[in-house]
């Protein structure tokens, strides 16, 4: 079993290094003012290894807490890309690779060697995100804390949360063999937000 989640620690990587999106720890009770050791955890959504719903890009778009969890337990399979030429995962790259209808990508580049943010990192750009939303994917992750870099048009987000292709994001996969896998990466139960952490495992 590949434990593929980020560790969410005060210097976890966040994206642009923005410390707004930094969680934050705080001690509400110990051993030296009570009876228990209590922790409280301020942590944004998008911090750490994570889902994106249509919410997060698209106005009135699905939320969490509309998702079937049963489509996050199911057959995955891991592509290594940590050889392609450019900082993004274009069409040419994946159209050649066995993706089928129902399929969970999980996309291996060189983000996974990099434990502090790079704003080069690969993405997968819109051509790519055209060609998963045709084979009518299940899901797509991605070893970075975005599918996409901030394009303007944010067309690889829009067109995968239109298709409801569930977007796993910050997966960490140095150590993950190219191959078939069982993915288990349940969201924490959240009401009517864009997206959830998720433990996420393969098997």
């Amino acid at each position: 079993m590949y434990d593929i989640s980020m560790l969410i620690k005060p210097d976890i990587q966040v994206y642009k290094n923005n410390d707004s999106k930094r969680p934050e720890y705080k001690n509400m009770s110990n051993f030296d003012s009570g009876v228990s050791y209590e922790t409280r955890v301020s942590l944004d959504i998008h911090t750490g290894t994570h889902i994106d719903r249509p919410l997060h890009m698209i106005d009135g778009g699905k939320t969490i807490n509309s998702l079937d969890i049963s489509r996050l337990i199911c057959k995955a399979k891991v592509f290594d890309l940590t050889k392609i030429k450019n900082r993004y995962i274009g069409l040419s790259d994946i159209d050649s690779l066995d993706i089928e209808a129902g399929d969970f990508v999980i996309f291996k580049t060189i983000n996974s060697d990099n434990e502090n943010f790079d704003f080069e990192f690969v993405y997968l750009n819109k051509e790519a995100a055209k060609f998963l939303v045709d084979k009518k994917i299940n899901g797509v992750g991605i070893d970075a804390l975005g599918i996409e870099r901030a394009q303007s048009d944010h067309l690889t987000h829009i067109q995968l949360l239109e298709a409801d292709i569930i977007i796993l994001e910050g997966c960490r996969l140095k150590d993950v063999p190219e191959g078939e896998y069982e993915l288990i990466a349940l969201p924490i139960k959240l009401d009517q937000t864009e997206g959830a952490w998720v433990r996420a495992v393969l098997r």
